[in-house]
């Protein structure tokens, strides 16, 4: 048979999938639903080699790139997890304090992709850090499932608040200017999103497809938001017109992106829910966000 495309795959596919990556159904019940659009020569097993994240071949700035220093680095977080690993990764042709970005990872760890995001982040000027919040648990585990499963041991609050010290950690760093933003996906847009609520001094979040805050700490947001919606995405969307009530009453800054025909997780070029139009996109507003906010 073939190789799969994604014009082959049913958008119900997706949808399970997003159902398993974010923990509503079991391994053992996505297999069993998936073998329901095994059909027409489609195997159970090619189902899954296609829609299950492909790190190997996906990295696009490798961490040797001669570009930029990345490095490991653990940093103290008292009032969430103690000590958190983290991806610190800078240009190296600089001679100046730089703005600063943290990249927050989904509901799985500091996985290849989002060390990759920080990664492409540093690239295009800024100083990054990438922490893992699996840390305490002994940190990424070297694939998504194990992660998954980590994470969901962790509180969620006390996950904020070691990105809230990744945040302290780069605003002393000696390559820092002091003007931080935040970029996280799925998880990490809702980290994002609370970080704008919690960290006065933060300067601009960009949550992708991340979960909106309730109505009384959404009115506390102070950073310029930038948000990143996909518009198949209705499990995050229904919590949307909620939240822009709240940002248009407080007369929060505020821009949305709902890119057309595109599922959750569409950033994310190891799996066929990417879409490399829309990331590109959206990519490209969110570092122009950045550079307006952080380099005033």
């Amino acid at each position: 048979m073939e190789k799969l495309k994604k014009e082959d795959i049913k958008q119900e596919v997706f949808d399970l999938y997003d159902d398993y990556a974010h923990s509503k159904i079991d391994r053992r019940q996505f297999v069993e639903k998936l073998s329901l659009y095994a059909i027409g020569g489609i195997t159970v097993t090619s189902l899954l080699g296609f829609i299950m994240p492909n790190y190997t071949d996906s990295i696009t700035i490798k961490a040797d790139d001669p570009r930029i220093k990345s490095e490991y680095i653990t940093y103290t977080s008292q009032k969430g997890g103690g000590n958190i690993k983290a991806l610190l990764t800078k240009p190296v042709n600089t001679k100046k304090k730089l703005p600063g970005i943290i990249v927050v990872h989904e509901n799985r760890g500091l996985n290849p992709y989002i060390e990759d995001v920080g990664r492409r982040t540093a690239i295009d000027g800024f100083i990054t850090i990438a922490p893992d919040a699996l840390s305490p648990l002994g940190g990424y585990p070297g694939n998504d499932d194990d992660g998954r499963a980590l994470q969901k041991k962790r509180n969620q609050n006390e996950m904020l608040e070691d990105f809230i010290a990744a945040f302290e950690y780069l605003k002393s760093h000696n390559d820092c200017d002091g003007n931080i933003g935040v970029v996280g996906f799925c998880f990490g847009g809702w980290i994002s999103n609370m970080m704008a609520v919690k960290v006065p001094e933060l300067k601009a979040a960009v949550p992708y497809y991340g979960r909106q805050p309730n109505d009384e700490d959404a009115a506390k947001i102070k950073a310029p938001l930038l948000l990143q919606y996909a518009e198949l995405d209705t499990r995050v969307n229904e919590g949307w017109p909620a939240f822009e009530k709240i940002l248009k009453v407080n007369n929060l800054e505020y821009t949305a992106h709902f890119y057309p025909d595109v599922n959750h997780g569409f950033h994310n070029n190891t799996t066929p829910r990417y879409d490399e139009n829309a990331a590109n996109l959206s990519w490209k507003r969110t570092i122009a966000f950045f550079k307006e906010k952080l380099t005033k």
